[in-house]
């Protein structure tokens, strides 16, 4: 889970320029040199193309630029603008920042580097890296909305400038909407109370301010709870809850699986992605989908698998899996929002086209 540590206001950053705001606030890339090393940037690999889908302050690629020759290109993606702000201050011709969701990877690798997606059938990209979850300086600016512990807006967009923000579909959305967001995105175990409150607070007043929510939540869970400690008691009551409606807000998880999808389609062979999850169900859907292209052979029925079959007649891994880390003492004692990260690093094996020919091919030679 999302777990957000005590962190001092700035009201003076908050009331900035986007600019100010993005200064203002301190981000220390989690596993910074775990994620950038995975992506084997030795070699002939440090004259390839790279991808940072997530630049959030620029830690990742600033370390890949440092690793990558004068040849070696990096594209960076951020849905947020203060992010994507953040990113002039780095004037290196092998970087390119775009202001886009990651859900538009294949399209801006194609639009940047048309002619390397053009001459190969079998991917064009060295290495991509996916850094989920809100950085810092989200967490920490009040009037992004994002945090139960500062009263600001409730707008939790990490875009703000497109979509629906937080409270216009708290107070608007019907019950059954809103339980059900709370209970699948939260794992929040009161979700149906809480969304109940919700709608009975709005019908007096709008919910419009994050700590207004948070409040609204406590009183909900300290009633429900009938004074036994929850097993998760160190957490605020609120945690669950804002977890839930943010994923929803800016569609985390389907973004995230139409993502993977892509980065496939993508990667070369040999080439590395490297995703850091920092909650179960964003590293959920990593960790299926890595090894649903590593063991293909595992995804088909067991009645299939009985069947008799050649060695070039069985499913071809796509994907092979390399590593799974965490944080180790060191970094959490230093950075207390690493503690819930997992990264998981795969390989990229046999291009989907090149199993395709080969298998064209054998059905070619069997009809002759």
């Amino acid at each position: 889970m999302d777990i957000e540590p005590p962190a001092k206001s700035n009201d003076s950053a908050a009331n900035g320029s986007a600019d100010e705001r993005a200064s203002a606030f301190v981000h220390r890339t989690v596993l910074l040199d775990e994620a950038v090393e995975g992506l084997a940037i030795d070699g002939p690999r440090r004259d390839g193309r790279y991808v940072d889908c997530t630049f959030g302050r620029g830690g990742h690629s600033r370390a890949i630029l440092e690793r990558l020759s004068g040849e070696g290109r990096l594209l960076a993606l951020d849905r947020d603008p203060e992010a994507v702000a953040s990113a002039s201050r780095i004037g290196d011709p092998r970087f390119t920042i775009v202001h886009q969701r990651f859900i538009s990877l294949r399209e801006e690798v194609e639009r940047h580097w048309p002619n390397a997606v053009a001459s190969t059938v079998d991917g064009a990209v060295d290495g991509i890296l996916f850094d989920l979850g809100i950085s810092s300086p989200q967490i920490d600016d009040a009037s992004r909305g994002f945090s139960f512990r500062h009263d600001g807006p409730l707008d939790m967009r990490m875009d703000p400038t497109r979509g629906t923000s937080a409270a216009d579909w708290l107070n608007a959305a019907p019950v059954e909407d809103i339980e059900e967001v709370i209970r699948n995105h939260g794992e929040e175990r009161f979700a149906f109370q809480i969304a109940k409150a919700i709608v009975a607070r709005r019908a007096e007043r709008p919910v419009s301010r994050t700590r207004e929510l948070a409040d609204l939540v406590a009183s909900v869970v300290r009633t429900r709870s009938h004074g036994k400690q929850r097993k998760d008691a160190a957490q605020d009551p609120a945690t669950r809850t804002f977890q839930a409606v943010r994923i929803h807000v800016n569609q985390e998880l389907e973004e995230l699986e139409e993502g993977l999808s892509q980065a496939m389609a993508l990667l070369a062979p040999g080439g590395r992605l490297a995703v850091i999850a920092f909650h179960s169900l964003e590293d959920r859907i990593v960790k299926r989908f890595i090894a649903r292209h590593a063991n293909p052979d595992a995804q088909t029925d067991a009645r299939s698998r009985r069947l008799p079959l050649r060695a070039s007649e069985l499913p071809v891994p796509l994907l092979k899996l390399i590593a799974r880390i965490k944080p180790g003492d060191a970094e959490v004692a230093i950075n207390a929002r690493a503690r819930s990260a997992v990264l998981r690093i795969a390989e990229r094996t046999v291009a989907e086209r090149t199993a395709v020919k080969r298998a064209g091919a054998k059905r070619t030679e069997e009809a002759g």
